[in-house]
């Protein structure tokens, strides 16, 4: 099981091929479909040629719901990058680049679509793509056009889906649960339900979990699964789930909101991160939006020199060292670019020279020892899975 998001600027075609390839309607609301327009996430599956299953989550285009966007694509590790024939790179383009960037998304196609309205731009649409790719982990991704209203090129971008597939990493079935919720909702005789992607571990039908949301942790039981509209008595990574909850009532779970492995996932609101900009000239402000999973909240910024920093966030979330976090300037509504969490425990600032002498240990040039040995030692992560982010170099 797999899931991949769409990324790509308005009116570009993503819901289109989403419907296309899966033969469901992604736009859920009927303000959606009435303007053309998707507002939030939709969600689809299918099968490919492999027989391998498939789910998609569909993302809005537009600037004004850039939020929606970055929840869609937080929790999800591969992309089809959409890009229509017709007009070439736009504006939401840049946007969604910058969010794939920051969330060091590596797996993924870029989909040129309505090849049939502009088959002559089909390659320059090609190089542009390349170009505006070239710093990302879709540099080398490959290049399928299609046309949803011919169907030409689908079966080529079915196949190529299962490609990427097949060299995605192995899950760990075992690992400790989070899943960032995306929906929550209540259906008449079976009571709250929650929406989110299992990357890693196993969720099963008798669970308890630990929902933690903006009031706080509280224990919560599951009391039915269902994996594309099927109900499973188990269903693990990486797979869309719908989670049928015992002990809370819909109206107190919001997107954002987590269901973890209880005592596994210690919520923090400091953390010190490795930051990335989306351009040279970017300045981060001391304020900022942290978008982490489905999860957007406001927080401090305090520079560590140019590559790293802390983040003091408005509410505790469950993170860990290795988790991607996407910066957004709430205030000039872009995206200002991503970072990397080093430290989810980090040492209080007390004393006069305290800054100076963290700054330099995340450089990796201090005197407090050997950072990532430090973090793992506190049980944020293992040192071998710091060494496989690629923390220890």
């Amino acid at each position: 099981m797999h899931v991949v998001a769409t990324a790509g600027h308005v009116d570009h075609g993503k819901s289109t091929l989403v419907r296309s390839l899966t033969g469901i309607e992604p736009d859920r609301w009927v303000e959606e479909r009435r303007r053309g327009l998707t507002i939030d996430l939709g969600f689809a599956w299918t099968a490919l040629p492999s027989g391998r299953e498939l789910a998609f989550v569909d993302v809005p285009g537009h600037e004004r719901f850039l939020g929606n966007m970055l929840a869609g694509l937080g929790p999800v590790p591969v992309v089809c990058f959409v890009i229509a024939a017709d007009e070439g790179w736009s504006a939401q383009s840049d946007d969604h680049r910058d969010a794939v960037a920051a969330l060091g998304i590596e797996h993924g196609l870029i989909v040129i679509t309505k090849a049939d309205r502009a088959p002559d731009r089909v390659d320059a649409v090609r190089d542009q793509a390349r170009r505006n790719l070239a710093g990302t982990g879709l540099a080398d991704a490959p290049v399928v056009a299609v046309s949803a209203v011919t169907g030409a090129g689908l079966d080529e971008l079915r196949t190529g889906l299962d490609a990427v597939l097949d060299d995605l990493p192995e899950p760990d079935q075992k690992a400790r649960v989070r899943i960032w919720i995306d929906r929550a909702f209540s259906i008449v005789g079976a009571g709250t339900v929650v929406t989110g992607t299992v990357p890693a571990g196993t969720v099963r039908v008798g669970d308890e979990l630990e929902l933690l949301g903006a009031r706080g942790a509280r224990r919560v039981t599951v009391r039915g699964l269902q994996r594309h509209g099927v109900a499973e008595e188990a269903v693990g990574p990486v797979s869309r789930v719908a989670v049928n909850l015992r002990g809370v009532a819909v109206e107190e779970i919001h997107r954002g909101d987590a269901l973890l492995t209880p005592g596994q996932w210690p919520a923090t609101g400091v953390v010190d991160v490795r930051v990335s900009r989306a351009d040279d000239d970017a300045v981060l402000p001391e304020w900022l939006t942290v978008h982490a999973g489905t999860v957007a909240v406001p927080a401090r910024v305090r520079p560590f020199g140019d590559d790293h920093a802390r983040l003091t966030l408005a509410r505790a979330l469950p993170l860990a060292a290795g988790d991607p976090l996407v910066l957004r300037d709430p205030g000039a509504k872009r995206i200002v670019g991503g970072a990397r969490v080093l430290d989810a425990d980090p040492p209080t600032l007390r004393r006069r020279g305290d800054g100076g002498r963290r700054a330099s240990a995340l450089a990796g040039r201090g005197t407090e020892g050997d950072l990532l040995a430090e973090v793992a030692r506190r049980g944020a992560v293992r040192r071998e899975r710091l060494d496989d982010l690629g923390f220890g170099d």
